[in-house]
C-alpha cells in the first residue's frame, strides 16, 4: 500500500512539473479594457514655490507651499495692535522683497497663538487676508510674523490647502 501511495505522488508531482503555469503580475493590467485612467486636473497641481498675490497689491509673493504647516504665516514689519470701536486690531506693513512695493494693512485680529520656537513663546496675531492664487480669489487666515530671516515672505499652509490643491514639489512656479 506505501508503494502504491508513493509512486502516485511521484506521477502527481511528475505531472504537476510538465506543465508551465503562465503567471501573469497582478499589477500589469493583462488587458486594456482593466486600465484604469485617473484624470487630476493641471491647474489643481502646485508646486513647492509659487506666486501668491494679496490684494489690494499689485506685485506676487513668492510663497513656499508647506503641507506640514496648520496656517499660512507672512512676513510683516512694524507690526501693532490697537482697539477700534472695542474691538481688538492689528496694523502692519508688507514689503514685497522682489519689487519694493509696500503697503500697510490694518485688518481686526482675528485671534492670537502662541508658538513654541526654540524654547521660547512667540506670540503671533492672525489675521484675514485676501489671496489671488492662480485664477481664485478667497480669504484665507495668516499670522503675522517677522519672516526676514526667511527665503520666502509668505508660507502657505494647510488652512489654504486643503480642498484646494495637490502639491508635487518637484515643480514650482505652476501658476499665473
Amino acid at each position: 500500500m506505501r508503494k502504491i501511495l508513493s509512486v502516485l505522488c511521484l506521477l502527481i508531482i511528475a505531472a504537476c512539473a510538465n506543465n508551465e503555469a503562465k503567471v501573469v503580475p497582478g499589477i500589469v493590467p493583462n488587458t486594456a479594457q482593466e486600465t484604469k485612467v485617473i484624470k487630476v486636473m493641471p491647474n489643481n497641481i502646485i508646486g513647492a514655490v509659487e506666486r501668491i498675490y494679496l490684494p489690494p497689491m499689485k506685485s506676487a509673493f513668492l510663497a513656499r507651499i508647506d503641507t506640514g504647516a496648520t496656517t499660512s504665516s507672512l512676513d510683516a514689519e512694524n507690526v501693532k495692535q490697537f482697539e477700534r470701536d472695542g474691538d481688538k486690531w492689528v496694523s502692519f506693513t508688507i514689503v514685497n522683497r522682489e519689487t519694493g512695493e509696500k503697503y500697510t494693512f490694518e485688518k481686526p485680529l482675528v485671534k492670537g497663538i502662541s508658538i513654541r520656537r526654540a524654547g521660547e513663546n512667540e506670540y503671533r496675531p492672525i489675521v484675514n487676508m485676501d489671496v489671488k492664487m492662480g485664477g481664485e480669489k478667497f480669504k484665507a487666515n495668516f499670522t503675522i510674523a517677522e519672516r526676514e530671516k526667511f527665503d520666502y515672505q509668505m508660507l502657505v499652509g494647510r488652512n489654504i490647502l486643503s480642498g484646494r490643491a495637490i502639491v508635487d514639489v518637484s515643480i514650482s512656479n505652476t501658476l499665473k
